[in-house]
């Protein structure tokens, strides 16, 4: 991982989408099956949309059925946080960018093996590049 990454709301709000920065920034959420990468199958490196730090790879991806991307794993353990979400009345934990702490989603413990986990990413955290 690189250096923290530090934006103020407005530098922020200059270099994203108003959907980008309301999830990543704001801690929102996208609909259910309306990301564009919740169906995509194609391969590819997924990285932040707010800094590019790399985070999922296709390879981890499955089909959860959620309505969201979702992946057994994170690129790199260091490249994803999490800290405990209390909001909407549930305790989950929240996935954030290492790098910018941009909101990605939230990690269960329901996924497939071979970790148990299903990190369930909001596509606008996301930008799908080639691998390298």
């Amino acid at each position: 991982m690189t250096d923290k990454i530090r934006k103020t709301d407005e530098e922020w709000r200059k270099e994203l989408t108003a959907e980008q920065y309301r999830i990543t920034r704001q801690k929102g959420t996208e609909p259910a099956f309306t990301g564009m990468y919740n169906d995509s199958k194609e391969p590819g490196l997924y990285r932040c949309s707010c800094c590019g730090n790399p985070l999922f790879d296709s390879d981890d991806k499955f089909d959860s059925g959620s309505g969201w991307p979702s992946f057994t794993r994170p690129v790199s353990s260091e490249n994803v946080a999490a800290e405990t979400d209390t909001s909407h009345f549930m305790k989950r934990t929240e996935v954030l960018c290492s790098r910018c702490d941009a909101h990605l989603g939230h990690v269960f413990e329901d996924g497939p093996a071979p970790t148990g986990l299903r990190y369930c990413i909001n596509s606008a955290s996301l930008e799908k590049t080639d691998k390298p």
